[in-house]
C-alpha cells in the first residue's frame, strides 16, 4: 500500500494485494475471515465488479455476473489507480486490472484509515437493491463514533446523486445498453477528532449488498473561506469550443492574501482537460488589472484532467484577493468541448477568445476575448486563506438574482457579503451564493445525467452534500427555497417534510441552519389561490418551529409583501413580474438579515 497526503486529507491510493475474488452473495464467508486488525481497503478486496469488453464475463458484480465496463470506466477518465475528488474528497481508484478483485462486500471488516476532517467519503454501490448498515469510525483518542451509510443501487439508484453514470452492463452474454452507477456517499465525523480506523456496516438480509471501492477522510479546508461560489445547474450543450479560453467574471465576498479555484465537471460523462488558468483582478471589460497570476493543479502542474462527475482544486497561490472586486479567472481548454456544465443564470457578462486562439490566460488585456457569455460554464468556487469560514445561501431564482441589474452585484446574497465585510463585531464569514433559477426542495428539474437545455438543477435535497455540506468551512446555511415546489403542486407536507431533512443533515454535520419564510407571488401567471394556500401553510410551520427544527428564521415574506395585500409583492420590490423582486427588493431582503443570527454559537 501506498499513502499519498493531499493537502490536509489522507487518500488510500489501492494497490495492494487483494484476498481471493468471491461473489456477491458470499457475507459468511467474508465474515469467517473478517480481520481483527484494521487493514488497507485493497487487502480486503473480494468482489470483481469491472470486466474487459473482451472478456465480460470475467467479472460477477451483482451474483448474476454483470458488471462494470472498463472500456466505460477509462472513457469516462476513471481509470485505475487515477485520483478523483468527490464531494470535496480526494478518492483513490482501486489499482487493478479488469478481472481482478477492485471492492470488498461490506461485512464488518476493520479498515485502516486515517486523516483529520469533518467527514469520511465511501465510493459505494449496491447490488440486488439499496444497500445500507451501521459501521463505526475509531479515533486515536480512543473514542469511536457510528455511522449509517446508505448505497443506492448500482443500475437504479438516483442519477441525480451518482458520482458516475456508465452507458453499458457487461455480462455473460456480452455487453448490452443500461446505466450503471457509482455513487460517492459522505457521513459525518466527530469534530477536532483523527480517524484511526472504520469499520464498515455489518450484511443484512434485509437490504442489498453493500459493495465499498474507496474511503477516505474529507477536510472542506480548515483555515479557508469561501469568496465566491456558484452552483452547477445543468449540463448543457455548447460551442463546439476548440482551443479557446475562458475569461470568467465572479464578484468576492471575503478577501484573503492567497486563493484557489474549483472546476466540476458535475453531470458529464467524459473527462475535461484544463490546459492552463489564472486569476486577477478586473479592470475593464475583459481586461485585467494587471498580470493575470497562473494557476496550478497537483502540486505545480499547469493543467489538469478532470474525469466525468469530479472536480479539480488549484493549488493555493499568492495573489491577493480584495472583498467586494471584480475578479477574472481564465480557463484555457485545449480540446474540443460540447458540452458543459453550466450555472445558466449568472447576472454577469464573462468572455470567450476567439476559436481556435490557444491559451491565452496570461492576457493582461481583453483583446483575445471577441465573444461574451451571461452564464458560468466549470467553474464554482473561489476560495481564500485565512478568515472565519462560510455562510451559503441555498436557494432559487431570488437568490440567484433573476432580474437584478446585470454585472452590478445586487444579489441579496452580495448585499450580506458586503455587510459582513463592513463590521468588525461578528466574525467577517464569507457569503456564498448557491441559489439556482427554478430550483426546487423536493423534485429535480435537471434529472442529473445527459445533455439538456433544463438548467433548474437537481432537487435542494439532491445537491445539499455538494453545495452546502462540502464548501470550504461551512458554518451556516440559510434555506430559501419553496416557491417553486408549491406553484409545481407539490403539497405543503412534502415541503415541509423537505425542509426537515434538509436542517436535520446540515445539523449532523454541525452546520447552523437559518430558514427564510417563502415570499409572494400573486399576479405571476401560475400563482393561483391554491398555490398561495400551500405557501401560507409552509409559512405557518417556519413560525411555528423556527426554533425546535432550525437555528433561526428570517421572514422574508413580511419583508417582500405589501402590506395591503400580503398575498402579493410590494409594488417598490416588484421586478414586475410579481414573483421576483428587483434590485430594491432584494436589497432589502439583505438589510433585513440579521447578523448575528447567522453566527454560530461556537463562534
Amino acid at each position: 500500500m501506498r499513502v499519498r497526503r493531499w493537502g490536509t486529507a489522507l487518500t488510500l491510493l489501492l494497490s495492494a494485494t487483494a484476498l481471493p475474488a468471491t461473489g456477491a452473495g458470499t457475507a459468511t464467508a467474508v465474515a469467517a475471515r473478517a480481520p481483527h486488525r484494521p487493514l488497507p481497503l485493497a487487502r480486503l478486496f473480494d468482489n470483481r465488479a469491472v470486466s474487459d469488453n473482451s472478456r465480460p464475463g470475467a467479472a460477477d458484480f451483482d451474483g448474476a455476473g454483470h458488471s462494470l465496463s472498463a472500456q466505460d470506466l477509462a472513457a469516462a477518465g476513471w481509470s485505475p489507480g487515477s485520483v478523483l475528488t468527490l464531494e470535496g474528497t480526494r478518492l483513490g481508484l482501486p489499482r487493478t486490472a479488469p478481472g481482478t478483485p477492485d471492492n470488498v462486500v461490506a461485512d464488518g471488516q476493520p479498515v485502516a484509515v486515517r486523516g483529520r476532517g469533518e467527514a469520511l467519503t465511501f465510493l459505494v454501490a449496491g447490488t440486488g437493491g439499496p444497500a445500507s448498515g451501521t459501521g463505526t469510525v475509531h479515533y486515536r483518542d480512543g473514542s469511536h463514533s457510528t455511522y449509517e451509510l446508505t448505497a443506492p443501487d448500482w443500475r437504479s439508484g438516483p442519477l441525480s446523486t451518482k458520482a458516475v453514470a456508465l452507458p453499458h452492463i457487461n455480462g455473460p452474454e456480452g455487453q448490452s445498453s443500461g446505466a450503471a452507477r457509482l455513487y460517492a456517499v459522505t457521513v459525518t465525523l466527530r469534530a477536532g477528532r483523527e480517524v484511526s480506523s472504520v469499520v464498515l456496516p455489518k450484511a443484512s438480509a434485509a437490504s442489498g449488498t453493500l459493495h465499498v471501492f474507496a474511503v477516505s477522510v474529507r477536510d472542506t479546508g480548515r483555515g479557508r473561506t469561501g469568496s465566491w461560489a456558484a452552483s452547477t445547474a445543468g449540463y448543457r450543450a455548447v460551442g463546439p469550443w476548440t482551443d479557446r479560453t475562458l475569461r470568467l467574471v465572479v464578484h468576492s465576498g471575503a478577501g484573503g492574501p492567497r486563493a484557489r479555484i474549483r472546476i466540476a465537471n458535475t453531470f458529464a460523462a467524459t473527462p475535461v482537460e484544463v490546459g492552463a488558468a489564472s486569476i486577477a483582478v478586473r479592470g475593464a471589460g475583459a481586461a485585467a488589472d494587471g498580470a493575470p497570476v497562473p494557476l496550478t493543479f497537483g502540486q505545480g502542474r499547469t493543467g489538469t484532467r478532470i474525469a466525468a462527475g469530479a472536480e479539480a482544486f488549484s493549488d493555493p497561490v499568492g495573489f491577493t484577493v480584495p472583498s467586494d472586486a471584480d475578479l477574472l479567472v481564465s480557463i484555457h481548454l485545449p480540446g474540443t468541448v460540447t458540452a458543459a456544465p453550466v450555472h445558466q443564470e449568472a447576472a454577469q457578462l464573462s468572455y470567450l477568445s476567439a476559436a481556435g486562439s490557444g491559451d491565452r490566460t496570461a492576457d493582461a488585456g481583453g483583446a483575445a476575448y471577441p465573444e461574451t457569455m451571461s452564464s458560468w460554464p466549470f467553474l464554482t468556487g473561489v476560495d481564500v486563506e485565512g478568515g472565519p469560514g462560510s455562510v451559503v445561501a441555498l436557494g432559487d431564482s431570488i437568490t440567484d438574482g433573476v432580474k437584478s441589474t446585470s454585472g452590478t452585484n445586487r444579489r441579496w446574497p452580495d448585499v450580506l457579503a458586503r455587510r459582513f465585510q463592513a463590521q468588525h463585531a461578528l466574525p467577517r464569514y464569507g457569503v456564498l451564493n448557491q441559489g439556482i433559477s427554478a430550483n426546487r426542495i423536493v423534485t429535480d428539474r435537471y434529472q442529473g445525467d445527459g445533455v439538456s437545455t433544463d438548467t433548474g438543477g437537481v432537487s435542494a435535497q439532491h445537491r445539499l452534500e455538494r453545495d452546502v455540506l462540502a464548501q470550504p468551512s461551512a458554518r451556516t446555511v440559510v434555506v430559501f427555497e419553496g416557491i417553486n415546489d408549491v406553484r409545481w403542486g407539490t403539497s405543503a407536507d412534502e415541503v415541509i417534510a423537505g425542509l426537515r431533512a434538509l436542517a436535520r443533515r446540515a445539523h449532523e454535520r454541525g452546520l447552523r441552519v437559518v430558514v427564510a419564510t417563502v415570499a409572494p407571488c400573486e399576479g405571476y401567471p401560475d400563482c393561483t389561490a391554491a398555490v398561495e394556500a400551500r405557501r401560507q401553510a409552509v409559512n405557518a410551520f417556519l413560525r411555528d418551529h423556527a426554533r425546535t427544527v432550525f437555528d433561526a428564521s428570517l421572514d422574508f415574506d413580511a419583508v417582500l409583501r405589501d402590506p395591503q395585500r400580503p398575498q402579493r409583492l410590494l409594488p417598490a420590490y416588484d421586478s414586475g413580474d410579481h414573483l421576483h423582486p428587483g434590485d430594491t427588493g432584494l436589497k432589502a431582503l439583505g438589510d433585513a438579515v440579521g447578523l448575528r443570527a447567522l453566527v454560530p454559537v461556537r463562534s
